[in-house]
């Protein structure tokens, strides 16, 4: 949990750079990303050092050399601005400065230096830089929580900035995704558009927080810091911001990969992994040329929000499972592609659940209305029945504020109306709580039939299993309105001649009080 001195530290940094001159929020995050790494840099180096010192053996694999000790962090730190500004900026007597030996570190940096090509500096004044690496430095970031901590509140900034929204999912609904698909041991997990690394962050967190023990084990450590985690993104700096994401939550060696998911370069990833969390590009278009053709085998489309669905099919397993965010009108879209992909899921494959979302989940960068897709590839179909959820409520106001909710607040009216209990703010523990009770998840061993309680639920409650004949029916359409039945209360109306006589009585009533008024004034 961070702190409100940590939450304090970060928002002056962000608040020097913004006054400095830097002023686009994935800028100033990457810079400050590279300032970490580099502080990162030296604690090793010291640590290593104090290691070999202590074991009496020369240092070995070492990040500096004797005569790169002026581009050391515990070096520079002190110098005056104008000193520290050239250390960074210019050629030094070590061969390097401090920004190009950050760029050259190679395997001793770890994961996030594999992906320093194209980094650039640009703090643009000695006074931001000194400012930061003095502010930076004062950070205690001793443990694996503190570190996670620190650089998800940076990340959230991109939200509260109002720009780059589309590279953040909410994390709560990150958290929801994992929760609900409960990793296990030998898991491979992949996010194919990973952005921040928010979703295999989340993965990484929940085995700490829901199996520590799992971590005394060599074979467990060994699998989590190499190949459990996977991530594909073709955005230099997202991945680099990734990285380092995965890095300070103690998830070393993660694998990252350049690409473009969609595109012939990224063909030879196929039934590679056992889980998929996901929340990939909406409202993008390519070009049939750009695409790789096994994808387009399995849904003939531009649309990005459909191309991905096909290409994480493409990538699990045979029992693999997988959590993805869609747009609504992945639902109930009436071209070809959108029934194709649909039938493709449902009738190759075992769809286990639709959680419809309300429409402010996503501002204040975007207000469409999105849908949660679980499913597992089978290749030999296997949906019985498909468990529906009708979120209305986050535990935040749905306006653009997004504020947390407190008891008593309505997510809907901005936390002035007055609503009852927990569920009416926050759907999201009944959402896994129900989704837990039924007999879908290939963890429990169940035959997919549905759990106690949500057999019997009527299409009227919040939530509801609709059969796959019906779904086939309805030309494979997952809307939930589609299948929600409505009750309408009948109000009750007096007669006409009530109403009017009614009418007359208030009339009276106001002309007799007129004229009592009347006859007040004449009195004084």
């Amino acid at each position: 949990m961070i702190t409100g001195e940590l939450k304090s530290q970060v928002d002056k940094i962000w608040e020097a750079f913004w006054t400095g001159g830097v002023s686009n929020p994935l800028t100033v995050i990457e810079q400050f990303t590279f300032l970490l790494f580099i502080r990162r840099l030296d604690e090793k180096q010291r640590l290593d050092e104090k290691k070999a010192s202590i074991a009496g053996i020369p240092l070995q694999n070492a990040v500096f050399t004797p005569a790169q000790e002026a581009i050391r962090w515990n070096s520079f730190k002190h110098k005056d601005a104008e000193s520290m500004f050239a250390l960074f900026t210019t050629h030094q007597a070590g061969g390097v400065n401090v920004f190009d030996h950050m760029k050259q570190v190679g395997e001793a940096g770890g994961v996030f230096a594999e992906y320093m090509k194209g980094a650039t500096f640009m703090i643009p004044t000695p006074r931001l830089l000194d400012m930061v690496v003095q502010m930076i430095d004062k950070i205690q970031m001793d443990d694996r929580d503190t570190k996670g901590d620190l650089y998800e509140y940076l990340l959230s900034k991109i939200a509260t900035a109002g720009t780059n929204g589309q590279f953040r999912t909410p994390r709560h609904i990150i958290k929801m995704m994992v929760d609900m698909v409960q990793p296990h041991k030998e898991e491979l997990i992949c996010d194919p558009s990973c952005g921040s690394a928010g979703f295999l962050v989340a993965a990484g967190e929940y085995f700490h927080e829901k199996h520590k023990e799992w971590f005394h084990e060599r074979s467990f450590r060994e699998h989590y810091n190499t190949r459990m985690f996977s991530g594909i993104e073709f955005d230099p700096t997202m991945l680099r911001i990734g990285a380092m994401n995965l890095q300070l939550h103690g998830i070393e060696t993660p694998t990252l990969i350049g690409k473009d998911a969609l595109s012939e370069s990224n063909s030879d990833i196929r039934e590679q992994y056992s889980l998929i969390l996901a929340n990939p590009p909406f409202k993008g278009s390519l070009d049939y040329d750009a695409v790789d053709d096994a994808i387009l085998k399995t849904v003939k489309t531009k649309k990005t929000e459909l191309l991905f669905l096909g290409l994480m099919l493409r990538m699990l397993k045979t029992g693999g499972r997988c959590a993805v965010i869609i747009p609504d009108g992945v639902l109930f879209g009436s071209s070809k592609a959108h029934k194709q992909i649909r039938q493709e899921i449902i009738e190759n494959h075992k769809l286990d659940a639709v959680i419809s979302m309300p429409s402010g989940v996503f501002k204040p960068y975007a207000g469409v209305s999105t849908a949660v897709l679980f499913f597992t590839k089978t290749g030999t179909g296997g949906t019985d029945k498909v468990w529906f959820y009708d979120m209305q409520a986050d535990g935040f106001s749905l306006d653009d504020k997004r504020t947390a909710l407190t008891n008593g607040e309505s997510s809907t009216g901005g936390g002035a109306q007055r609503a009852e209990g927990e569920h009416a703010k926050n759907n999201i523990p009944d959402i896994i709580q129900r989704y837990h009770s039924l007999s879908l998840s290939p963890l429990s061993g169940g035959d997919g039939r549905g759990g106690a309680g949500e057999e019997d639920r009527k299409r009227t409650e919040q939530s509801f299993l609709v059969p796959f004949s019906e779904i086939k029916a309805n030309d494979w359409d997952l809307s939930i309105n589609r299948y929600k039945e409505i009750v309408y209360e009948e109000v009750q109306y007096d007669a006409p001649e009530t109403i009017i006589a009614d009418i007359k009585g208030l009339d009276k009533k106001r002309a007799e009080a007129l004229n009592t008024l009347e006859k007040l004034l004449r009195d004084e």
